[in-house]
């Protein structure tokens, strides 16, 4: 019989993300009608599943759905609550195709935005919220960052304002190659959320 080393290992440093919050329920029609497909993960290509995504409804968590398969394109932030057209609301033209659970956080957040692609470029540390970064660092653009801790919102124009994209902790070379093309960040924002 074959022994779970996980079980005796001691707790990483990632204890203070949560992945086990999270359920949204994505319905083909418009008001939570027609086939639905239930998801307490992240899911690539709705696709098998569902011919389309018209509705859905957060039950617990939070999630980032995409326009696009493979986390690509437009993107909306979604608590717990009903969405009942998601393509009129969300101004997603085809509805969703993927989905992002974003786990709960707890602790610090650290973030370096950087001015150009590939991390290059001016750049600055951020550990909280930045309503407008040119306000704030002199910056004109954010096309490039670096996680370190905790997941957060970035938003097109300040005050957290337009198209938004999510960011987890990790490096981010090239937000055009992450399918937002034509889009730098003004403003950020931690996801504080207890959905």
């Amino acid at each position: 019989m074959e022994q779970d080393s996980s079980s005796s290992s001691p707790p990483s440093k990632m204890s203070t993300t949560d992945m086990s919050m999270g359920k949204i329920i994505f319905y083909e029609e418009r008001n939570f009608q027609g086939r639905s497909y239930e998801c307490m993960s992240d899911c690539s290509d709705m696709s098998s599943y569902l011919s389309r995504c018209q509705s859905c409804r957060v039950e617990s968590g939070c999630f980032m759905v995409y326009e696009r398969p493979n986390f690509m394109g437009n993107q909306y932030f979604m608590r717990r609550g009903e969405y009942s057209d998601s393509m009129s609301m969300m101004g997603m033209s085809s509805g969703i195709r993927s989905c992002r659970m974003i786990p709960m956080h707890r602790g610090q957040f650290r973030m370096r935005i950087f001015e150009r692609e590939n991390m290059s470029g001016q750049s600055n540390e951020l550990q909280e919220d930045c309503e407008n970064i040119m306000e704030r660092f002199r910056m004109n653009d954010c096309m490039s960052c670096q996680v370190m801790d905790g997941h957060w919102l970035l938003y097109e124009q300040p005050h957290f304002r337009g198209r938004m994209m999510y960011v987890r902790p990790g490096e981010h070379r090239s937000f055009r190659e992450m399918g937002m093309s034509n889009i730098s960040f003004m403003s950020m924002r931690r996801i504080m959320d207890i959905c």
